[in-house]
């Protein structure tokens, strides 16, 4: 019998979660499931007033779990990630889809935390624990708890690209997403890449991400980016695509996001 329980606060509901419960954020995937008759778990939990708050905290944005892709879209702060929000859904879902559900959505959902991934992103738990996105995606699976926030860093004017590809544009799901953080101009330094639905969980292709390091943003230069850019990838067959088309478009993709933003 499922049942949902109530709780004042985040930290009161996270207290009360356990391995046959799920927590009830904006409920785009959640709710299908219950539809679906998902018999995984047997408890829904939710709080009545979410972490919806966008703010400016020691030099980073802070953007709680329960804000929605709209709130991310009507962010100023957040211009950057306009165009990761803007190709969640249609309207009614990215009216629901929060950053903190997105952080949990199951492979090949996930193209916020995608972007977030390639910003080098914070998650920062309801007990107080601070853990770097990179973390949290390697031990996702196995982590019991909720996340009240996430914090990045704004990165400068044009070195975040982003590109998403789908079979209904612009707001289908993701046969693969990629974002970029290209810190340095034309000669990148500190390069982090991510891939979406190319995977369990976003990947960072980290062999592509030493190739670009220093290299010209040109055909030549970014060569050895693209023969490598799925070595640290784990493309799966599903509806959408096989593994091994998203493995042969990748590099393509790759070559059109770092040459002209992915148009």
């Amino acid at each position: 019998m499922l049942s949902v329980e109530t709780y004042s606060s985040m930290t009161e509901a996270a207290a009360h979660m356990r391995a046959t419960s799920q927590y009830l954020a904006g409920g785009t995937l959640l709710m299908r499931a219950v539809n679906y008759g998902d018999q995984g778990f047997d408890k829904i939990l939710r709080v009545a007033q979410v972490d919806r708050e966008i703010s400016q905290e020691s030099g980073r944005i802070r953007i709680g779990a329960g804000a929605t892709m709209r709130d991310v879209m009507a962010a100023h702060d957040l211009d950057f990630l306009h165009p990761v929000a803007r190709q969640i859904g249609g309207p009614a879902i990215r009216n629901m889809a929060t950053v903190g559900g997105n952080l949990f959505a199951p492979h090949p959902y996930g193209d916020f935390a995608t972007a977030l991934l390639a910003l080098d992103a914070e998650v920062i738990w309801v007990d107080g624990r601070i853990e770097p996105i990179d973390s949290f995606f390697s031990t996702r699976g196995a982590q019991r708890g909720l996340v009240q926030a996430v914090t990045l860093a704004r990165p400068n004017r044009g070195d975040f690209r982003w590109s998403k590809v789908s079979r209904v544009k612009p707001k289908g799901i993701s046969v693969m997403a990629i974002a970029a953080w290209l810190p340095g101009g034309a000669r990148p330094t500190n390069t982090r890449l991510a891939f979406g639905a190319m995977g369990p969980t976003p990947l960072r292709a980290k062999a592509a991400e030493a190739a670009l390091n220093n290299a010209p943003l040109d055909e030549t230069g970014i060569g050895a980016a693209l023969a490598v850019c799925t070595q640290d990838l784990q493309p799966q067959d599903d509806p959408l695509a096989t593994a091994w088309y998203r493995r042969e478009v990748a590099p393509v993709h790759l070559k059109r996001l770092l040459l002209n933003g992915g148009r």
